[in-house]
């Protein structure tokens, strides 16, 4: 039997001789491996119920006393991922430009009505006696110069362009300075005229409050011409308080400024766009140049006619509050600005008079501005002959010139001097 056992068998049975055991015992049952740690409160069903009960406690919050909040108060406009002020002023602006705009688009009906109630302002058509005694006054040699207005025309639609019809944006800008070197020509006659200044791309601000509710004009007010001297009233105290008696058009029941941009201003500004100590710190007339080549791109008469109102109340406001301070009066003496607005051929003169800086109620006395509107100075501009069959029937050149128009342009230009 022995003989029969394998060796595997045999071997076993001497292992377990050795070890003092029968061969016929089963071997020995392996260990077992150790137990896996046991898993912590945290793996298996989340944190401990003291551990969360401290997590759902509110830590408390430094107080930093010593820090001040930080806004953008003091910058004057909007900054990202700093708080507001406190408080805010609600405001209104007359709509320009640019801040679009002080410039008064929309209904083209309403807007010199409008125009005359944000600024309490009486209208006279035509021009003030004073601008026109020196278009009639026959000793200042107007006539001498109509000659050159015409030439002044023609070279600025005509010759002043290589194109067969200069685009509007080109010649507009040249006819206004054409007039006004036309205009200087004066100065060896009346030496003060060279006492003016040009300014191009002036911002202007001015802030007053019309019923309740804060207005402010603001933006670039066209091409200001300033002087050293103001130019004197143009209504006599007895016509300022005359106006007492005038009642201004209202559009009960819709307000005013309906469509007027609100905006959040935090300080009430009124700027003439000068420092303080500029020689030519008194404005004397404003130019807008109307020189967009696509029609809707350019104002209406009427709201350009706006527009100048506006711009001429703001500057003369400006200029009053820098002059006599911010409380609400009436002047006694009043400031005059002037506006001329045109598109390169038709013409809009006005003269504005700032009576009174107490603009609230619609009593009391009222600011006064004369406006002379729509005056042609040309009436056709002829760049290409027509010619139908070899027969010329329209020669090119200017038709139609209007020399009054001219007188006006340089009686204003003359105002406060002669």
């Amino acid at each position: 039997a022995a003989m029969a056992a394998g060796p595997m068998a045999l071997r076993r049975a001497e292992a377990a001789a050795a070890a003092g055991a029968s061969p016929a015992a089963s071997p020995p049952a392996r260990a077992a491996p150790p137990p896996h740690a046991a898993r912590t409160p945290w793996t298996v069903r989340g944190p401990p119920p003291e551990v969360l009960a401290e997590m759902g406690e509110r830590r408390p919050v430094r107080e930093q006393v010593e820090l001040d909040t930080v806004t953008y108060a003091e910058r004057l406009h909007y900054v990202p991922a700093r708080p507001g002020p406190a408080s805010a002023l609600r405001t209104r602006l007359a709509r320009p430009l640019a801040l679009a705009g002080a410039a008064l688009r929309g209904d083209a009906a309403v807007q010199g009505a409008r125009a005359q109630w944000l600024t309490k302002t009486k209208l006279v058509e035509g021009l003030p006696p004073a601008v026109q005694g020196i278009m009639d006054n026959p000793d200042l040699g107007l006539q001498e110069l109509e000659e050159r207005a015409k030439h002044a025309v023609s070279h600025a639609r005509l010759w002043d362009t290589a194109e067969v019809a200069p685009r509007r944006e080109q010649y507009c800008p040249v006819l206004f300075e054409n007039l006004i070197h036309i205009c200087r020509l004066m100065s060896g006659k009346y030496p003060s005229l060279s006492k003016r200044m040009l300014s191009r791309n002036c911002r202007i601000a001015a802030t007053w409050e019309r019923e309740s509710t804060l207005l402010q004009v603001r933006g670039l007010s066209g091409i200001l011409m300033n002087s050293k001297t103001p130019i004197p009233p143009v209504a006599s105290k007895e016509e300022i308080l005359a106006t007492k008696a005038h009642v201004l058009e209202t559009f009960y029941p819709i307000a005013p400024t309906i469509d007027l941009q609100e905006v959040n201003v935090y300080k009430e500004l009124n700027d003439t766009g000068f420092r303080d100590g500029y020689p030519y710190s008194h404005p004397h007339t404003l130019f807008f140049l109307e020189s967009a080549n696509v029609r809707t791109d350019r104002f209406r008469p009427e709201q350009l006619r706006a527009k100048m109102l506006m711009f001429a109340f703001g500057n003369a406001l400006a200029k009053a509050k820098a002059l006599h301070g911010n409380d609400p009066k009436v002047l006694e003496q009043p400031v005059v600005v002037q506006s001329i607005g045109t598109d390169g051929q038709l013409f809009q003169f006005m003269v504005f008079q700032l009576n009174t800086t107490d603009l609230v109620s619609n009593d009391g006395v009222k600011n006064l501005v004369w406006i002379d509107s729509d005056q042609n100075l040309y009436e056709k501009a002829q760049c290409v002959p027509e010619v139908k069959k070899g027969v010329v029937l329209k020669p090119a050149g200017i038709s139609g010139f209007q020399p009054d128009t001219f007188k006006k342009f340089l009686a204003l230009y003359l105002h406060g001097t002669v």
